[in-house]
């Protein structure tokens, strides 16, 4: 019996532990799940944490480079209105108040007034290279066949008038090409000129214009007639051209720092005072013209409202 009894208790003891070893093992699976479940729920937690942060710091980023293009983007605009590009920037404004016919040569650009007989303007680029060449004056002056027969000037209409054939575009820049020089001596670039006027003053600063050219590298020139419509002198055999009271010349240089620009007014006589100055504002407002549109309008207010008188020496 004792033996027996024995062998029982051992049953029984280790059914116990069983029963608390099974307990045990189905206690902790349970609690590792619950680890588990907890320790996957917590990176979530902090995965949007992170995200939030992430996503407010891209947000803060993405308004600093709006704010930088923004920036960079208004310098882009001021650089671009304040950037001089050269294509023609010599050239007027389209004229609505008088008879215009454009006239595109080699060297330089006619605004031609049918009405007179006379260019309205005539503008060119001047640059160092065209300052000097082989070809010389031909002192052919022709008709410019790109004009209607009744205002083909020849130069014979001005036999005995007393003037000058006054060139606008001079013979002198045009040097440094055969064709350029030839269309030089087109009556559409030429005026009714006193001989004092066109071989004194005028012929100095064509001069001085090239001497400027060299230096600086290039200039923009626009000159021609100023004209009373009512008073204003008649010549001609076959052609009637109007005689012009005064001249004017603009004349503007961009590769300096800041650009200039200056203008001048010539009276059509052998008078010989000294020579007048003016500024952009004030030829145009003198001719009804508007001059150098194509400058930024920022570099033009500028340019055309004011000059230094020595910027502009004629004999240095």
């Amino acid at each position: 019996m004792g033996k027996k009894k024995k062998q029982r208790t051992k049953q029984y003891a280790g059914s116990a532990f069983a029963v608390i070893l099974a307990a045990l093992l189905s206690y902790f699976p349970i609690s590792q799940k619950l680890n588990e479940k907890e320790n996957v729920n917590e990176p979530p937690k902090q995965e949007v944490t992170v995200e939030n942060n992430q996503q407010t710091q891209t947000e803060i980023d993405f308004q600093e480079a709006s704010t930088q293009t923004k920036t960079q983007q208004t310098q882009t605009e001021v650089e671009a209105e304040t950037a001089i590009s050269a294509m023609n920037l010599e050239i007027p404004a389209k004229l609505k108040d008088r008879s215009e016919k454009i006239l595109k040569r080699s060297n330089y650009t006619v605004s031609y007034n049918r009405n007179w007989n006379l260019p309205n303007w005539v503008a060119w680029e001047l640059n160092k290279s065209e300052t000097r060449g082989k070809n010389n004056r031909t002192e052919e002056f022709t008709s410019d066949p790109d004009l209607p027969k009744a205002n083909q000037v020849e130069s014979w209409d001005y036999a005995g008038s007393g003037y000058d054939r006054g060139h606008m575009c001079p013979a002198g820049d045009n040097h440094f090409d055969a064709k350029a020089m030839n269309e030089s001596f087109y009556m559409s670039n030429v005026c009714p000129q006193n001989h004092e006027l066109n071989a004194g003053k005028w012929n100095d600063l064509e001069i001085a214009c090239r001497r400027w050219a060299n230096r600086y590298g290039e200039v923009y020139i626009v000159c021609g007639p100023i004209v009373n419509k009512k008073k204003g002198k008649r010549i001609g055999k076959e052609h009637e051209v109007i005689v012009p009271e005064q001249f004017f010349k603009v004349i503007l240089i961009t590769s300096t720092t800041p650009a200039r620009a200056i203008g001048y007014i010539f009276e059509n006589n052998g008078s010989d005072r000294p020579y007048k100055s003016y500024t952009i504002d004030e030829i145009e407002k003198k001719t009804g013209m508007d001059f150098f549109p194509n400058l930024p309008d920022n570099v033009e207010n500028i340019v055309e409202s004011r000059y230094e008188a020595n910027d502009w020496k004629w004999y240095n």
